[in-house]
């Protein structure tokens, strides 16, 4: 039987990682929330998806590097985050934030309601607000958009893990909404290079995968964006951050050694397959 039967499904998935993580000794970060929001639901999907340590090694990176990412851009002015997509995640909580910070989760009604449940006794250190909405509805979505952009001055979006499962054209479609919003001025999601595209859309993974497949798969990853007016501000690669943190990714044996025979170009081509991305809007070129 297969174990991801909905896309917010994932959020129980990556969840045990960031839980697991928070028990080393050396744990790139805290999260005292992921146990008991992840449950034996997270650990019956991370026992049927193979090729878990290489899930959660992803999943423990790019979360401190978009931690990193939105204390920077709180020092620059950010008032408002928009977490589309927010699963199962609990920054508000667990980041040292600005009580005057103003935090959006957007997420399906039924995982809303999971989540407002779990955490109805624990307090976040910013203004946290929790909305249910199905992003694919359009309309509310756009007008959830335009009533938030009247009331900041600087917002950040974060889609992390979303972007993957949506279809180019759900995509463009959701980076149009957000763009014409001029007060959403960042973006924070993830970025994939055409080398990492051949690891994710396999056939075994994309069963594994049941009824969330990876869908997103541009020509050219940033060139898509740049032609919506969304620039790249930073690019962080995951492998890169990984190393800088002492946790350099988990290849294989026989994969180091190939490390030692491959061209330097092939092995840039590597470092730099998986990472994550601060957009800035280019309000109005379009």
């Amino acid at each position: 039987m297969n174990k991801i039967t909905h896309v917010s499904d994932t959020a129980f998935w990556v969840g045990i990682f960031r839980a697991q993580e928070s028990l080393r000794k050396d744990a790139l970060f805290k999260d005292p929330f992921a146990a008991l929001l992840t449950e034996k639901k997270g650990q019956d999907i991370v026992d049927h998806v193979s090729d878990s340590r290489y899930a959660s090694w992803t999943v423990v990176i790019r979360t401190r590097v978009i931690d990193e990412m939105i204390h920077s851009l709180i020092s620059e002015g950010v008032d408002t985050i928009i977490n589309l997509g927010a699963g199962l995640d609990t920054r508000p909580y667990r980041l040292e934030l600005p009580a005057s910070l103003r935090w959006i989760e957007v997420d399906y009604p039924h995982l809303i309601e999971f989540k407002e449940e779990k955490l109805k006794d624990e307090k976040p250190n910013c203004h946290l607000e929790r909305v249910s909405l199905d992003l694919a509805n359009q309309e509310e979505r756009q007008i959830f958009f335009t009533k938030i952009n009247s009331q900041t001055k600087k917002a950040l979006i974060l889609t992390e893990g979303v972007i993957p499962y949506l279809s180019e054209e759900q995509v463009s479609s959701l980076a149009k909404d957000l763009r014409v919003q001029n007060n959403f001025l960042f973006w924070i999601t993830e970025y994939h290079s055409h080398e990492m595209y051949k690891n994710l859309r396999n056939m075994k993974k994309t069963k594994e995968m049941g009824d969330a497949p990876f869908r997103f798969f541009p020509e050219h990853w940033l060139a898509f964006f740049n032609e919506l007016a969304w620039k790249e501000r930073k690019i962080i690669y995951l492998i890169d951050e990984g190393e800088k943190w002492g946790r350099s990714f988990p290849i294989p044996w026989w994969a180091k050694i190939l490390h030692f025979i491959m061209p330097a170009k092939e092995i840039e081509k590597f470092r730099k397959m998986s990472g994550f991305i601060v957009f800035e809007s280019k309000f109005g070129l379009i």
